[in-house]
């Protein structure tokens, strides 16, 4: 037989358990959508940097063909060192985010080559 206080503290000890396996969960999914969050992120990060040193060459080009009367050189090598510049620092974004993916463990997923294409010609 039983007493009150030994299933008191076994209901307790229950309760802790799912209690810690209820935060665990919830850590995980927190984790996960946090992750993917900072994922997209940078690559809309990416994106805005691309576009962007586009649209800055753009500018500064017509600006310089406004200036000196130009037409259309400074326009047309504005957008191509806007678009270099954009190049670069896409790049230097990606170099950064793969060295702090490869630092914290994280492996390269390689997506399987898919033959199925090809067997159907």
């Amino acid at each position: 037989m039983t007493t009150p206080t030994e299933s008191r503290e076994e209901a307790i000890k229950r309760l802790n358990k799912r209690a810690s396996d209820l935060a665990e969960a919830t850590a995980t999914k927190t984790s996960e959508a946090l992750s993917a969050q900072a994922v997209s992120s940078q690559a809309y990060k990416i994106i805005a940097e691309l576009l962007g040193g586009v649209f800055l060459g753009l500018g500064l080009g017509f600006g310089a063909d406004r200036l000196f009367g130009t037409n259309p050189w400074g326009l047309i090598s504005g957008v191509l060192l806007g678009f270099a510049l954009s190049i670069y620092m896409a790049r230097r974004t990606a170099n950064r985010l793969m060295a702090q993916a490869k630092a914290s463990g994280l492996e390269e997923k390689s997506i399987p080559f898919d033959d199925e294409e090809d067997e159907d010609r």
